[in-house]
């Protein structure tokens, strides 16, 4: 445990972002109390120092250009220094003497302002900007850069403009390329490398439900100028440059600009895997702050109005919020007939009477069009079938679902396949010229309307990594044929899934499932039809998801079947939302579920009142009774707390050393036991 005197995970420092120069005007430097980004300015600008303060690590060894751009197939520097001696260190006296590349562009001057939003609904964290200026006689490249009070996160982008006389064609960037320090220091061949100590993600991120396997654009690459480490072959990837894998090989008439993807760059003080956890998720909570709505959803299997109707009904009666018509439920977005869509506003008018907000499903890719409109990605298409978004299709079924979505008043909008990074040889579909292009046009696509959606409030569920640009939600990471296993072991799994997908992601950013009627199969040893014949079972799932303060598409055409099936989901819907701060709040990960002990985990915040809560199964078919040392470091709480298991009375207990409790605990047989500590 690393303990910080202030931790910003618990307390704001009390630094804010600033820029300050140095007297002679040479060195800028970037920070907030936390991490620092210094510049060299002269004889022109380029990175010489990245810092973690607290702890006093330097990320950076060696010096090179801010960007790079490739105009009309050449690459151009922007900014940089040069005529470094050694690559694995970077000493003060050397600055002096370094020189700038004559073919790069050069640095012009700078100004310092506020962080601007990155689309209409998304103010950014408080904080400073800062802009380095970069030109040559026919392109200007402005590298903006973002830092937040109280985070540990640098942002950064490019605007490249042609300020030339005749069109240009940006071919390709790389808009962040850092030498950083290598973690480890291998001499032989090795399968796995350690990577930096930081976390680098993009808004330009698809084809994944996750943070790693939907990055496409971070590299860490060799660095042939590293011509002192350790490695003998000179393998070890500790080159950072981040670009998108394709294109963007876009035409730029004189005057016009592009900007590119931004980059943020969060900075770790721990090797932890729950501190990191815990700090990205912070860093995702300022940027994203939609990932927060985290509502109760039901996810209807018809269209039929009186069937709906009830379903709402039976929402706004036990606590639900939201109802999703589902995959197979007959609903048609790209159907904008006076018909349907009077049919489905008459719906939406019905939920919104009863204060629950309506929407459904519309499937994007992972479908056949026409030879003339699917991709033509000469490595296959990733979902095996699917429409090219700048096909003629492609950008009628964007206006069809803005339509719709606009005329329906629908709030929810459950987009499947999304965008997974297709790129398509056609050239003669009308949103972009050819293959070097296509991935870049078509992403543009998808962002605009998903910003679209995020300023209208239409909710998001996309089983993709889209939060920066806007979706609420992601599938919490589970396998879609476990679904129809026996209801006993998909509890197990369920915990797993949620233990699993809460080290990078919010409890509320990811969504979990229950089948109440048959899913892909596993006939009625798998489902929940009917409610009132499997209480037990419908109550664990509740339990689960509502136990990690996150939420699942509850799949069926209702939420109950008889007074005892509503109460069971009434008090269970009831308990959530008396401890809802807190079951939304941090996760803590204590023991993984097995089938075997007791699991669970510890939720933290230490801005409440009531600062933790333990949620912890048995999943055996004995009372269980457990001694637990439960870590209360990032509670805040640092002498006592006033511990409460269950309803019972609550008593204080003096911290240990460690800010721990150890508390004896009994959990019933096949249930759920929570702790609460203020």
């Amino acid at each position: 445990m690393l303990l910080l005197s202030p931790d910003w995970l618990l307390q704001p420092p009390a630094a804010h972002a600033e820029v300050l120069s140095t007297p002679d005007g040479k060195t800028l430097t970037l920070q907030n109390g936390l991490i620092r980004r210094t510049f060299r300015l002269a004889p022109d600008a380029a990175t010489v120092g990245l810092e973690h303060l607290v702890t006093g690590e330097a990320f950076l060894r060696a010096v090179g250009p801010e960007a790079v751009v490739t105009i009309d197939g050449e690459e151009r520097a922007v900014g940089g220094l040069t005529g470094q001696p050694n690559q694995a260190f970077l000493k003060p006296e050397w600055l002096p003497k370094l020189t700038a590349s004559p073919s790069a562009l050069h640095f012009t001057g700078y100004s310092i302002g506020k962080p601007a939003p990155r689309f209409a609904a998304a103010p950014p964290p408080a904080g400073v900007s800062l802009d380095l200026k970069f030109a040559a006689a026919d392109i200007a490249v402005t590298v903006h850069y973002e830092l937040y009070n109280g985070l540990p996160v640098f942002a950064k982008w490019l605007t490249i403009t042609n300020q030339g006389s005749r069109s240009v064609r940006l071919t390709k960037f790389m808009s962040e390329r850092l030498a950083l320090v290598e973690p480890e220091s291998i001499v032989d061949k090795t399968e796995r490398w350690e990577q930096p100590n930081l976390s680098v993600i993009t808004d330009y991120s698809f084809g994944g439900m996750s943070q790693s396997n939907s990055n496409k654009t971070v590299h860490f690459v060799t660095d042939p100028a590293y011509q002192t480490q350790v490695n003998y072959e000179r393998q070890t990837p500790c080159l950072l440059e981040v670009r998108p894998p394709y294109g963007p090989d876009i035409e730029l008439a004189p005057g016009q600009s592009m900007d590119s993807f931004r980059t943020f760059v969060l900075l770790h003080d721990s090797t932890e895997r729950e501190r990191k956890g815990l700090a990205l998720r912070r860093m995702y909570r300022a940027l994203a702050p939609w990932v927060l709505d985290n509502p109760l959803l039901l996810h209807v299997t018809t269209t039929n109005p009186a069937t709906v109707k009830t379903a709402i009904d039976q929402c706004a009666e036990v606590g639900f919020e939201m109802v999703i018509l589902s995959f197979g439920s007959g609903l048609n977005m790209e159907d904008t007939s006076p018909e349907n869509l009077a049919k489905f506003k008459g719906l939406a008018d019905y939920a919104h009477s009863k204060k629950i907000r309506l929407g459904g499903y519309s499937l994007l890719a992972s479908r056949r069009i026409s030879d003339q409109d699917d991709v033509k990605n000469p490595n296959g298409a990733i979902f095996g079938n699917s429409p090219c978004l700048g096909s003629k299709w492609g950008i009628a079924y964007f206006e069809k679902v803005k339509k719709f979505l606009t005329e329906t008043g629908f709030d929810i909008l459950e987009h499947d396949g999304s965008y997974p990074g297709d790129i398509c040889s056609s050239t003669t579909h009308p949103g972009h010229k050819g293959l070097a292009d296509s991935q870049w046009t078509q992403f543009m696509q998808i962002r605009d309307f998903y910003h679209w959606c995020n300023a209208k409030n239409i909710f998001l569920n996309v089983p993709d990594f889209y939060f920066l640009n806007g979706s609420n939600k992601t599938a919490m990471g589970y396998r879609e044929s476990n679904w129809s296993l026996p209801r006993a072991e998909q509890v197990i799994h369920a915990r797993q899934n949620l233990f699993d997908g809460t080290w990078e992601k919010t409890p509320s950013m990811g969504w979990m499932f229950v089948p109440l009627v048959q899913y892909q199969g596993g006939g009625d040893a798998a489902t929940i039809e009917p409610l009132k014949a499997h209480l037990p079972d419908y109550e664990r799932h509740l339990q689960n998801n509502l136990g990690f303060g996150a939420q699942a598409c509850y799949r069926g055409p209702r939420l109950y079947d008889a007074p005892e099936t509503k109460a069971l989901v009434v008090k269970w819907v009831s308990w959530f939302k008396a401890h809802r701060e807190i079951l939304e709040s941090d996760v803590l990960h204590l023991r993984r579920a097995d089938g075997r002990d007791w699991d669970g985990v510890l939720h933290v915040n230490p801005t409440l009142k009531e600062k933790a809560m333990a949620v912890l199964f048995n999943p055996t078919d004995q009372p269980l009774t457990r001694t637990l040392r439960l870590p209360l470091y990032y509670t805040g709480l640092s002498k006592s707390a006033k511990v409460k298991i269950g309803s019972n009375k609550a008593k204080t207990v003096v911290l240990e050393r460690d800010y721990s409790v150890q508390l004896t605990i009994t959990l019933p047989a096949g249930g759920m036991q929570w702790v609460t500590m203020e």
